[in-house]
Formats: C-alpha cells, sequence, structure tokens
C-alpha cells in the first residue's frame, strides 16, 4: 500500500491501542456488503447517495494495532471500485 509506512506512523502518534477507528468507504451501492464484510461486527453507518447508485459505509470497530487497521485497508483495496476515505 502506497504510503503505508507514513499512515501507520501517523496512526500511531494519533492514537493509543486498543482504540476505537471509523473505516469509511464509498461504494457502488451493489458492493456494499463486500466492503461490510471486512469487519462483519462492527458498529455500521450506511447512507446511499441521491440517486441509490453509491452507499457511503462507516465501520467502527475497537483495532489492537496500527497494522490491523492497514490490513482492512489493503482488504478493502482489492474491492472492485471502493473508495476509502
Amino acid at each position: 500500500m502506497k504510503g503505508s509506512e507514513s499512515f501507520k506512523k501517523s496512526l500511531e502518534e494519533e492514537y493509543n491501542f486498543p482504540a476505537s477507528y471509523n473505516f469509511k468507504f464509498i461504494v457502488a451501492t451493489e458492493s456494499k456488503n463486500k466492503v461490510i464484510s471486512l469487519l462483519p461486527d462492527a458498529e455500521r453507518l450506511e447512507k446511499k447517495s441521491s440517486n441509490g447508485k453509491y452507499t457511503s459505509v462507516t465501520l467502527t470497530s475497537v483495532m489492537k494495532n496500527s497494522s490491523e487497521i492497514l490490513y482492512i485497508y489493503e482488504k478493502a483495496s482489492k474491492i472492485d471500485g471502493v473508495i476509502s476515505l
């Protein structure tokens, strides 16, 4: 993942792990379940776009460390058309 070392460093500076972390994604509505499956037990907030074509998904979960966060983003990057915020 491009820039992962600097992102990992900033996570470690900002959070005291374990910590609650919000993952935010935008994905085509028909692919939202792929995003949700990344953290099936996470607290979830979904909001469809005005035309219903896209859904923003926020997943909140307690992460043990920065590596665990990077792992989730790496898995998300393999979902076709996902945008990680």
